[in-house]
């Protein structure tokens, strides 16, 4: 598309690349142009390669492509990392006054822009505004009017000062009057601005303004790569609502502390990565055992144990599907967009409490640090429906009461769902132990006893796949006969990949799957294609062995396990060669 621009910024941790990206990112947006960016970043707090890339276009974007148009290159290594995605004519930005970018080369067929940095941040004030020149002149060189560009710095620099705001701007328009009067070359750039209203929003953002608007009123966690902005999105939202955030001092006491706050009735949730979950395994089950209602937020990132804290990978399907000691019921939502995010998280705490079981709500860090552009109504709080579940009150317990008077808070019924009383309930005190337990919450080793309380929770699950809607989405082409299933964070990337194969013409249909345990009956569907391919950032194909498990049919994968996610041109080709390999097999 003509219309598609694709912009970066690169250097080590500690030069300001996020702060830099986001900046513009905002400026695109608030332009009235959608946004979809991504990171690349290492698990230290300064040196390392860091990257943040943007695509923006007038149309809405959903993935990266391997094509950079603008790169704003703080180290030698920023060109050599994005080499392969640069093309003739890119324009590269860079400071040759800088030590280390003196004896950079700029490939023949490309364009370099050395812009004086450092020097001109000084000139307005500091050489920490350096990032903000070169936003400046990348500006020019893409004919995005500037004025833009202010929005963001106000927004970004606001609660430090007008000074700090001006000195900022002034930087941003040094760094466009340098490449204006010293470059006497038309760029083949014209980002084009509309009148749109948009949201820029993560997915760890989506997933904190979710539980907001859910209700949940208690958050614990500790904060661990990739799962720490949802902490930080609620920190100082949830307290307008009356919540409260604790950082605890590690997973154990994260989830333990929400655990607690659910026995109290509030609506809670912790959030952590892969090696959190490992930590959290134990109390995972006194939450089923106990019967309460907890949203556990995994954003998945590479492991095993430390693994990649920084990069992309979904290989903690089984462990959130099989973890913990015992049969252990429980729900697993899996968002598959950005505003997905939102929805699941809402409908993740209900889920919790009407069926009062513990729900795994998972994301990845592709998900979770990417921004996208939305329109406001694309998270409309007036259609989120809250759904308490099966609560009884002063006027219902005594329909619940043991033959010796005492409140039945696992009492053995026909859905598998108990009632539930909130603390100060009249008639409504009662315990509950990690221990089997009877319909009071006493402790038993009663055979029989035991049975029913385990096929009571178990048909917990049953009842929900009765009442609840767990259909895929889907897209493409609806009587194609190659048929590609996906999960989590792949579907942007497979709807852009879609569109270029049907180009080719390549007919494809695509299920978009979010729920992960209980999934939708996908058998039909498979037994009606000629070639199914299952989509995922994982080496054993988790989910792929889950559908052949389900349909008793082999399936084809596809599966990226290198820390990257997947590209859009990338997964068409991925697609064409395996179906290219089934016909010649």
């Amino acid at each position: 598309m003509a219309a598609d621009f694709n912009w970066a910024v690169g250097g080590e941790a500690g030069d300001g690349i996020d702060s830099t990206g986001k900046i513009f990112a905002q400026a695109l947006s608030r332009a009235g142009r959608h946004v979809f960016t991504s990171k690349d970043f290492a698990s230290r707090i300064r040196g390392g390669y860091t990257a943040y890339k943007v695509r923006t276009s007038v149309d809405k974007v959903q993935s990266v492509v391997d094509r950079l148009d603008v790169l704003i290159a703080l180290t030698p290594r920023t060109i050599e990392e994005n080499l392969d995605e640069l093309h003739e004519g890119s324009v590269i930005i860079y400071d040759g006054e800088r030590t280390t970018m003196q004896d950079v080369e700029i490939p023949d067929e490309m364009i370099g822009i050395d812009v004086p940095l450092k020097r001109l941040a000084e000139e307005a004030g500091g050489a920490i505004m350096r990032n903000v020149v070169a936003l400046g002149a990348a500006c020019e060189v893409a004919e995005f009017p500037i004025e833009n560009l202010d929005s963001a710095l106000e927004k970004r620099f606001a609660d430090k000062g007008q000074k700090l705001v001006d000195n900022n701007k002034e930087a941003a328009r040094a760094g466009q009057s340098y490449v204006d009067e010293e470059y006497d070359h038309e760029f083949d750039y014209d980002l084009e601005t509309t009148d749109e209203d948009y949201v820029l929003l993560n997915g760890d953002e989506a997933i904190g303004m979710g539980a907001i608007a859910a209700g949940c009123r208690f958050y614990a966690g500790y904060p661990i790569t990739p799962a720490t902005d949802v902490m930080t999105y609620l920190t100082g939202r949830i307290e307008r609502y009356g919540g409260h955030v604790v950082q605890a001092e590690d997973e154990l006491s994260a989830i333990n502390m929400a655990l607690g706050a659910a026995r109290g009735g509030a609506r809670s949730m912790t959030a952590t990565s892969g090696p959190g979950i490992d930590l959290m395994t134990e109390t995972f089950g006194l939450i089923a055992t106990s019967e309460t209602p907890l949203v556990i937020c995994n954003v998945m990132r590479s492991g095993p144990s430390t693994g990649m804290p920084t990069k992309q990978e979904q290989g903690d399907l089984n462990g959130m599907l099989y973890g913990g000691h015992g049969e252990v019921p429980r729900f697993v939502l899996a968002p598959t967009t950005i505003a997905e995010c939102f929805w699941k998280t809402v409908e993740a705490f209900n889920l919790a409490e009407k069926y009062q079981l513990p729900v795994y709500l998972t994301a990845d860090l592709s998900m979770a640090v990417t921004e996208q552009t939305f329109t406001p109504d694309t998270f409309d709080m007036d259609e989120v429906e809250i759904d308490r579940g099966f609560v009884v009150d002063e006027t219902t317990i005594d329909d619940h009461m043991s033959e010796s008077g005492g409140f039945q808070p696992h009492e053995i019924t026909d859905d598998g769902i108990s009632p539930r009383a909130f603390p100060g309930t009249a008639d409504g005190a009662h315990m509950s132990t990690g221990l089997e337990h009877d319909e009071q919450g006493r402790r038993t080793e009663d055979t029989g006893m035991r049975v029913e309380q385990v096929d009571k929770r178990n048909r917990k699950v049953d009842t929900a796949e009765e009442r609840e809607d767990w259909s895929p989405r889907e897209f493409g082409d609806a009587d194609a006969d190659t048929l590609v299933i996906s999960w989590g964070s792949n579907e942007g990337a497979l709807a852009e990949a879609v569109d270029l194969l049907a180009d080719e013409g390549v007919d494809v249909r695509v299920l978009s799957v979010p729920y992960i345990f209980p999934r939708p009956d996908l058998s039909e569907d498979v037994e009606a294609a000629e070639n199914v391919i299952v989509v995922e950032c994982n080496e054993r194909g988790q989910f792929a062995n889950l559908i052949e498990h389900d349909v008793l049919a082999r399936v084809d994968r596809i599966n990226k396990y290198n820390g990257v996610r997947f590209k859009a041109d990338e997964l068409a080709d991925d697609i064409k060669e395996t179906l290219a390999a089934g016909v010649e097999a």
